[in-house]
């Protein structure tokens, strides 16, 4: 009996209500060994008692066997409840909130066409058809891609009664993007305080109504729009997008650098790019391979998903259909985005380590 064997059996223990298992999600915080007894630390956020009784139960159901039997087996698990969101007094401290909003999570990338747009459009997608209430705010303004992305370029906001901006909605999302108010060849020619005030515009002037997330698709880069989201506002976490070469993991690792020096947690990251397959099943490292996931490793975060190059994936996007309005069954990406989501949810409510 190792500590190994212990943690793969216990990967077959699933968090309640989703696919993936409680080592994947990083909630098993220790694990010891002495005398022959086994004794597993957990962590979990949630109010549903329900749920550490079924993983202590799932948990014996792993190890006792292994351990010779449930006597030899001490199961702990710390309780705690989810972190006040921005809208409760236990909100980020100096940090606005957006009224109605749950969560904020930032999609970034230290540098410019690795596919943050695409992620971020599928990320929505993915987390509105677990039935959640999902907004998404293109934030990069000199490059917006959400209306195209979304089938909707050809619509425009209005207003309501208060002069709030009502979002554009399709497929089940909230969207707001500088894509909706100005044509597809009208470039965006501001400077960077004008930049930041739109920004902000989008984010506190747009009627989002109640959301479970609202999703920050943010421009490449550390610059204006970047550091005054990430300094006013109360994000719950981001998620870094690169592809696997080292030229781009150097632009992630400063836009990681950034959340870290305003105490914005890293939630995870997702590989892009990470190959393309031919028709007979063989795989090429086209940008090389592993880069995401040794920088993972490094920051102690999950690898939420290895999104692969896929003629599919490009298409749909550019015909608004983003590929995750598919069911996993029917595409390897939208599987792939379908795990994703579900440790990103888990991710959010659990303590930063």
């Amino acid at each position: 009996m190792t500590e190994d064997a212990i943690r793969t059996a216990l990967s077959s223990v699933s968090y309640p209500g989703f696919s993936r298992d409680i080592i994947s999600f990083g909630l098993v915080r220790s694990v010891s060994i002495q005398d022959g007894a086994v004794t597993i630390g957990i962590q979990i956020q949630t109010r549903d008692p329900k749920i550490p009784e079924k993983i202590f139960k799932d948990c014996h159901t792993a190890l006792d066997h292994l351990a010779g039997g449930a006597e030899k087996v001490q199961i702990s698990i710390d309780v705690q409840d989810p972190p006040g969101g921005p809208n409760t007094p236990g909100g980020v401290a100096g940090k606005q909130s957006i009224p109605g909003v749950k969560k904020i999570i930032a999609v970034a990338s230290g540098k410019g066409g690795v596919g943050k747009s695409t992620v971020s459009s599928n990320l929505a997608i993915t987390l509105a058809k677990q039935g959640l209430k999902v907004g998404l705010c293109d934030c990069d303004l000199y490059g917006p891609s959400i209306a195209l992305m979304f089938g909707a370029s050809d619509q425009q906001p209005m207003a309501d009664a208060k002069e709030r901006i009502i979002p554009i909605e399709a497929h089940g999302i909230k969207l707001m993007s500088m894509g909706f108010i100005l044509g597809d060849n009208s470039p965006v020619i501001v400077r960077g305080p004008l930049a930041t005030r739109y920004t902000q515009q989008f984010l506190q002037e747009v009627a989002w109504g109640e959301l479970d997330v609202l999703i920050l698709d943010l421009p490449p880069g550390t610059g204006d729009i970047q550091l005054t989201i990430v300094q006013t506002l109360a994000l719950d976490g981001a998620v870094i997008v690169t592809t696997p070469q080292e030229v781009a993991l150097i632009d992630a690792r400063k836009a990681i650098s950034m959340f870290a020096k305003v105490n914005v947690r890293v939630l995870g990251i997702i590989e892009n790019m990470s190959w393309f397959e031919c028709d007979q099943g063989k795989r090429y490292h086209l940008f090389g391979q592993g880069g995401g996931r040794l920088e993972a490793e490094r920051l102690g975060v999950p690898l939420l998903a290895e999104i692969p190059i896929d003629p599919e994936t490009r298409r749909r996007c550019d015909e608004g259909q983003p590929v995750t309005l598919a069911g996993p069954s029917e595409s390897r990406v939208a599987a792939a985005f379908h795990e994703a989501a579900q440790t990103l949810i888990v991710q959010t409510d659990q303590p930063e380590a």
